[in-house]
């Protein structure tokens, strides 16, 4: 919403300025100018980018005018799953008790409690797999944490493809204006020794090539693309809590105690507070009962 807002403001500070100044708005309506600059700029993108790279970049920019993904209630959600999982496979006698849940997560009694977290196949694998290493007993925890490392760089490096695209698009915009602006001269060329006023018209049609390809640069799209590098990052840093409560928990820290490094990691403006996450864990966590094993899932017992 913020983004709408933004890009709402740019253009009604920057005709409602031109309209005090008794502007003539029709003039600035010159499709032709419009047309140059975006369809070459489509091209553009065409020439520069594979299609996988295009979805990304046309979702991304789709996303960037939805509201935050991760909020303080996403974050305490996950590590009240992460926390159901960690006390689970502790009770089970290790974690090679969630093979089945990370070979199939849909059909987990944990994590099909979390339709959000199945539905986000990046994020989804990112655990699942990290996990899997450890129920088959290949890795250390070290060796965890430097895979869990490697994936979070190449899911990065994969979201900051439609960025690169964007600022690309972005900053070819100026350059496209002056194309629209000089095949006007070129056309203003070719009136001279008509009426003052047809001259005069076709200058400003010109100039609105020059004027258009700057606007949508510095108004729209490097803005736009910048927002989206933004919601990219915020992503990096949810694998990072993911990675971070896992790696401590393999290193022998307790399920509570796992899930507050992980909540340390989170950033500040979204972090919730000790005490929320204790109540969210405390109300709300449904752990699998262990087979041939009674009495209560309460969560501060387990901890």
């Amino acid at each position: 919403m913020l983004a709408l807002i933004g890009i709402v403001l740019v253009f009604a500070a920057v005709f409602g300025g031109y309209l005090m100044e008794r502007g003539n708005p029709y003039v600035l309506m010159q499709p032709a100018e419009l047309l140059i600059i975006l369809g070459a700029g489509a091209g553009i993108t065409l020439v520069a980018n594979p299609w996988t790279v295009i979805r990304k970049m046309a979702g991304g920019i789709a996303g960037t005018f939805r509201k935050p993904a991760l909020t303080s209630q996403v974050f305490l959600r996950n590590l009240r799953m992460l926390y159901e999982i960690f006390v689970y496979s502790q009770r089970a006698g290790g974690l090679v008790a969630l093979e089945n849940d990370v070979e199939d997560p849909s059909k987990s009694a944990i994590f099909s409690n979390y339709p959000e977290f199945l539905a986000e196949s990046g994020t989804r694998d990112f655990l699942c797999d990290s996990l899997r290493v450890l129920t088959i007993g290949v890795t250390t925890p070290h060796e965890l944490d430097t895979l869990m490392e490697l994936d979070i760089e190449v899911q990065r490096r994969g979201r900051h493809e439609p960025v690169n695209a964007l600022s690309t698009v972005a900053d070819s915009l100026p350059g496209l204006g002056i194309v629209a602006a000089v095949l006007g001269v070129v056309i203003t060329m070719q009136a001279i020794g008509g009426s003052p006023d047809s001259v005069g018209q076709k200058v400003a049609a010109a100039l609105v090539g020059t004027f258009l390809g700057i606007l949508l640069c510095y108004g729209v799209v490097g803005p736009v693309a910048a927002r989206l590098e933004a919601r990219n990052e915020a992503r990096n840093q949810f694998l990072q809590v993911l990675r971070i409560a896992i790696v401590s928990f393999a290193r022998g820290a307790s399920p509570i105690l796992a899930i507050e490094y992980a909540r340390r990691s989170i950033p500040i403006e979204v972090r919730p507070s000790f005490a929320e996450m204790e109540n969210t864990i405390r109300r709300q966590a449904k752990i699998p009962q262990v087979k041939g094993q009674g009495g209560s899932d309460v969560p501060g017992q387990a901890a």
